[in-house]
């Protein structure tokens, strides 16, 4: 009896667990492998075709367009729907240029479910194709980009590549928001991928990228284009190039350089000459500065001085009027003979004045490195700025603790040291708006067809790098090198503009380059409350002197036009 119970039990537990691992097994069909399931049945009965989710378009501050998408389609075939796959090789070919005998041999052997037979074709082609009522040939609206101002900001817009992605500049920079997600047409199909009779097509709308405004002012870029455009000419140098932004906040109303490229047409064939032509050097290329740099170390001296460190020197000393100095047993001399006593009883504000090297070869010794390294790093070299924008350099900055006194006295005066013009425009904005650097950046909103914004960029401040007292002071003498100084030629009637000129000789293979110098000037206004501040870079001028004489002139052609278009 015993034993039949025993039997009976075990029956009843196997039966148990079959039921068990049945409704287990059940379970994980309809509930855990259910969806990856249906969608393979939909995928055997339906045939999709790609509905092209319409790119963002990328405006100016105001509202100007300066990318948008071009009116056209993509043409597909679906091989299996075609009835007289003769007719439609002709029709396709005569219409679309493409090749009959090749198109034929794809419709009548083709195993795939569609056949892409051309890219970015015109709607009225697209119109005359309708009129042959051709069956398994279908179209989808395509995503080609249109620049409506050709080379304009070339080289922030950045281009595409052949599937719509971004690839360059603001394009792959906000790829994500931009591209948006392609939807599908779905049609029932048999098994062999024949459409079925009386069947309807679904339809699964695609949903569009999101828009971008630019922090640039289409106003200001097209006078920023002009003038580069015309220095390239008259100076035949390797490039120009001039970046406008506000001080006050960060933000970039232009960016300009030559040679450019027409971004509707694109030399993708010459990827040599492509990369070289879309290169944004001001963000991506450092250089070493000139006198420019003296800027900072103007900046460190009022700041140190205000603090009352006794390294620093006080706004009054008079500095050794000699030509030279002497540091480490080498000779650093001033760009200036000295001659007539231009450069003695020098002060500060006139060493600004006259870019007189040795001056600035005695403030950066007197504050010692550890103190002129805090200035570089605060004011950003040697870092990136965080402009979004992909592929920023970082400049070349040597580490302190490698640095002997001679580094430090040219560090002082613009030399040994490399940096990013954007580094260099951010960080004369801090010297001059009231002391705070600012995070420079292109785009300030993301928005959708209706305007529905989705992120509003604002302004970043990231540190206080002098005091608001230091930056007054130095705004006023950089005024005054404009109106007395030498970046004279930026000076404009009746408006406050200060500025720095630099000329710095260039590094080939490690040793300075004989007759080749990067000319520059970094100018602003109004210079008590700075709104618009213009970094000008010509790289080998032929027949070029000075940044005084080359590169000044064209910040204020550029102010010019600025004041005259925004009626300041």
């Amino acid at each position: 009896m015993n034993i039949l119970r025993k039997r009976v039990f075990a029956f009843v537990c196997a039966i148990n667990f079959i039921f068990l691992s049945i409704l287990c097994r059940v379970f994980y069909i309809q509930v855990i492998w259910g969806d990856q399931l249906q969608a393979k049945a939909i995928d055997q009965w339906t045939r999709e075709l790609p509905v092209i989710a319409q790119r963002g378009i990328i405006t100016d501050r105001n509202g100007v367009t300066l990318v948008s998408n071009a009116d056209c389609y993509t043409v597909f075939i679906r091989a299996r729907s075609v009835i007289n796959a003769e007719k439609v090789a002709k029709a396709l070919s005569e219409t679309l240029g493409v090749d009959y005998n090749s198109l034929y041999k794809k419709i009548s052997s083709s195993s795939s479910s569609e056949i892409t037979v051309k890219r970015r074709v015109e709607k009225s082609l697209i119109d005359k194709l309708c009129e042959y009522s051709l069956n398994g040939v279908y179209f989808a609206p395509d995503n080609t980009r249109y620049y409506p101002y050709g080379d304009l900001l070339c080289k922030v817009l950045g281009y595409t590549s052949s599937d719509g992605s971004g690839q360059t500049g603001i394009e792959k920079e906000y790829e994500d928001y931009l591209k948006g997600y392609n939807g599908e047409i779905l049609y029932q199909a048999d098994l062999i991928g024949k459409d079925l009779q009386g069947a309807t097509a679904k339809y699964l709308p695609a949903t569009d990228g999101l828009n971008i405004k630019l922090t640039i002012d289409y106003e200001i870029q097209r006078i920023c284009d002009s003038v580069m455009e015309k220095a390239y000419e008259k100076y035949t140098p390797k490039s120009a190039s001039v970046l406008v932004l506000d001080p006050s906040c960060g933000q970039i109303l232009a960016l300009s350089e030559y040679p450019c490229y027409d971004l509707n047409q694109i030399p993708r064939d010459d990827i040599s000459l492509l990369n070289k032509l879309s290169r944004c050097s001001l963000i991506v290329d450092s250089y070493e500065p000139g006198s420019t740099f003296k800027v900072l170390t103007a900046a460190a001296n009022i700041e140190e001085y205000l603090k009352g460190n006794k390294n620093a020197f006080s706004l009054d000393y008079v500095f050794n009027s000699n030509r030279y100095r002497v540091v480490d047993g080498r000779k650093i001399k001033c760009w200036s003979t000295h001659a007539g006593g231009k450069h003695s009883n020098e002060n500060l504000a006139l060493a600004l004045n006259n870019s007189c090297n040795p001056c600035f070869v005695d403030i950066a010794l007197s504050l010692g490195k550890e103190k002129m390294y805090e200035y570089v790093k605060a004011f950003g070299y040697g870092q990136v700025t965080g402009v979004d924008f992909g592929g920023e350099a970082i400049g070349m900055l040597l580490p302190e603790s490698a640095l002997k006194n001679g580094d430090v006295a040219r560090i002082g005066f613009g030399q040994s040291i490399a940096v990013t013009p954007i580094q260099l425009a951010c960080a004369t904005a801090a010297a001059v708006n009231g002391g705070v650097y600012y995070e420079p950046y292109f785009v300030s909103e993301i928005y959708d067809e209706h305007g529905n914004v989705a992120q509003k960029i604002m302004p970043k401040a990231v540190r206080r790098v002098i005091s608001e007292q230091a930056s007054k002071i130095l705004a006023g003498y950089l005024e005054d090198v404009v109106s007395n100084g030498s970046g004279k030629q930026a000076f404009i009637e009746g408006y406050k503009v200060g500025g720095k000129t630099g000329t710095a000789q260039k590094f080939e293979n490690g040793v300075l380059s004989q007759g080749k110098y990067v000319m520059s000037f970094v100018g602003f206004f109004p210079s008590d409350n700075p709104k618009y501040l213009a970094l000008a870079i010509v790289d080998e001028p032929v027949n070029g002197q000075y940044g005084s004489t080359v590169a000044a002139p064209l910040v204020k052609e550029i102010f010019d036009g600025i004041i005259n278009c925004k009626n300041l």
